[in-house]
This record gives C-alpha cells, structure tokens and sequence, in this order.
C-alpha cells in the first residue's frame, strides 16, 4: 500500500473515531435507555416471532402487539406498584420523623428499651455513648428518607420519559434489530464464532438477570411483605420491596431488614407476630432462592456468584439501578472477550503449571542412602 492510501485511511479512521466519539457525547443521556431497549427486545424476540406468523408477516402489527402486552403485563402493574410503595414510604418519614422528636424530648424511651436486652449490666456503662450513637442514627435516616421523597416527582417524570422513549425504540428494534445487528457486527473485526460467542453470552447473561434476579426478588419481597402485613407491621408493601432489592446481596439479603424486626417483635413479647416474621421471611423467603434459582438460571451465566455480585454492586453505583441488570451483562462480556482473547492467541501464551511440593517421605529415603554413614566417615579419616 502506498503512503498516499495510508494518509487517506490515517485520516479517515480519525474522522471516524472523533465524530463518533461527538455523536456518543450528543446522545449520551440516552445511551442507556437505547442499550435497556436492545436487552429488552433481544428477550422478546421469540414472542415477537411468533406474533410474527400469527399476523402472517405483518411486522408492524406484531411489534405494536408485543409492545402493548409488556405494558399491560408489566409496566402498567409496576406504576400501580410505585405508586403504593411511594405513598407507604411518605408515612414511614411521617411516622419517623415524630418518633424523632419523642425521642429528643424523652431519651428514657430507649433507655427502657435497653433495659429488655440480655446483658443489661455490661451493656450499662456505655449507655450514654450507645443513646448518642442511636440518635444520630436515628436522626440521619429520617433526614435521608425526607430527602429522598422530595426528589421523588423529577425521579418519577424523569422514569416515565425515559420508559416512553425505551418503548419506541424497542418498537423499532424488533422489526429492524437483526439488519441493524449484522451491520454493526460488519463494522467489527472479529470472526463469525467469536462474536456469536459475545452475542450468545449477551442474551444468556441477559436473560438469567432478568429471571435469576429480578424473579426471585419479586418472589421474596412478596413473600416478605406478607409476613410483615399478617405481623401487623406497617407499610408492608414499601419493605417488601426494599426486601426485593435487598435481595441480591447473598447470603444475608432480606435478613438486614426482617432480622431487626424478628428482633424487636421478641423484645417486645408479640409471640404470634414474630412466628409470622419467622416462617414468611426466614423460613419461605429464605429458601425460595436456594429451590428457583437453579431451575430459572441454570447454566446461562456460567460465572462465580462473588463475581456476580460484584458487577450487580458496581453497576448499581455506575448505573443506578437499572446497573442490577447492565452490571452482570459487562462483566460477562468482560469474561467473553478475555476468553476470545486466550484463544485468537494460545500459540503466544505460555502454559501455566503449578509445581506441587516434593513428598517429604519419598526423599528421607534417598537423602538416608545418599548420605554417608558415621562409620565410613571415621575409617576415611
């Protein structure tokens, strides 16, 4: 190639990477809503074609379809569900922040509540620090929580945009996403197997967040929640559903918010309130994940469970919380292209053995023969 066709191609790759770079920057604030609407129409595809040969080919009609029934099936029970937990999570501030000032004017009341705990005398001579300790803790979650419900409205109008846009981009997405798809797979320099393997892990990862994750959340903070509502506890739907995102976390989970509540029930002898907490939340809730999970995610993420909690909790701090879905997909794409990467350059890599310790009885043996005896050392001197 001569240095003229060289130039012109330097160029034009520069051209290409900054009005790219510009377009990403203009669209930006829509770049998430774009991807949610790719992920959302690559798991409806099979819906959508089957859709397809029931309306005998007629692309629009099936897309229009699939669209309506994930508003009716979804969305439009989702509102209804926001909208409750946001007016139970107004009472919970509303009933916290009185609380609040009780216990400023009277902090007896929860010196008598320590009074109720085991161990009272070793727990006594730091009772001034712990009743500081809990007003201040007091005080900031129910600042945070007046503070969080203010901006409710934008957050709100902001979602139901953003989910408007999403539904007509995925309008689009699933009459044109294939052609769409093969023209940017063109663009990419990567053989046919390996990007089949970035796509096959996409959509698998894709679909064991959405049942693995968001399922089984919706399964225990329902679960949850009417523990709580049957304990007599109040706004069980807004801690069902700060259950649901809880739940995530492995291992502990929902247990951070039911455990102090099983807690106080005892403290307070409420024996029936707290055998409903127990069974509902410790006992259903707590096993549903071990009995679903295997049967709704199988083998589709095919990663470590630290792993995928790490990538669930960096996407949640990168992406909100739309990252519970966006975090596994990167970090199985990240899995991916290692993987393609060990393979497009095996011959280049050295193999990696571990070398296991000698046997220590095997060598005794041998360091005995070897060695010479205290008789012949005296007979050479």
């Amino acid at each position: 190639m001569t240095s003229p066709k060289i130039a012109s191609k330097a160029v034009l790759l520069f051209f290409v990477m900054g009005i790219s770079a510009f377009f990403l920057s203009m669209m930006q604030q829509f770049l998430m809503t774009i991807f949610m609407a790719a992920i959302f129409s690559a798991l409806l595809s099979p819906l959508y074609e089957r859709l397809l040969l029931s309306l005998k080919g007629r692309e629009n009609a099936a897309s229009l379809l699939t669209i309506l029934i994930i508003v009716c099936l979804v969305l439009l029970p989702m509102s209804a569900l926001i909208g409750v937990v946001v007016a139970q999570a107004i009472h919970v501030s509303q009933s916290v922040t009185p609380w609040v000032q009780r216990f400023i004017e009277q902090p007896t009341i929860i010196s008598d509540f320590l009074h109720k705990l085991p161990y009272y005398e070793q727990i006594l001579p730091h009772r001034d620090m712990i009743l500081q300790r809990l007003g201040n803790l007091v005080g900031n979650t129910s600042t945070l929580l007046i503070d969080s419900l203010s901006s409710i409205t934008k957050v709100t109008v902001n979602a139901a945009i953003m989910s408007i846009i999403m539904l007509y981009t995925m309008f689009y997405f699933l009459i044109d996403g294939k052609k769409l798809l093969s023209k940017i797979l063109y663009y990419i320099p990567l053989e046919n197997k390996d990007e089949q393997h970035l796509l096959q892990r996409f959509t698998s990862v894709a679909r064991a967040t959405i049942k693995g994750t968001l399922i089984i959340g919706i399964i225990q903070g329902a679960l949850c929640g009417l523990g709580f509502a049957l304990a007599g506890i109040p706004s069980p739907v807004f801690w069902g559903c700060l259950m649901a995102v809880l739940s995530i976390v492995p291992s502990v989970g929902t247990a951070i918010i039911w455990g102090p509540a099983l807690l106080i029930l005892i403290l307070n002898k409420d024996i029936a309130a707290a055998v409903s907490v127990g069974i509902f939340c410790g006992l259903v809730a707590g096993n549903a994940d071990n009995l679903l999970r295997p049967r709704l995610v199988g083998k589709d993420t095919a990663m470590h469970d630290l792993f995928i909690l790490f990538s669930t909790f960096g996407g949640i701090s990168m992406f909100g919380i739309i990252g519970i879905i966006v975090g596994p997909i990167i970090a199985a794409l990240f899995v991916s292209i290692w993987e393609i990467y060990g393979e497009s350059f095996q011959d280049f890599l050295p193999a990696v053995c571990f070398e296991s310790k000698p046997d220590k009885s095997a060598t005794e043996p041998a360091e005995e023969a070897t060695a010479p005896s205290s008789a012949t050392t005296e007979q050479n001197k």
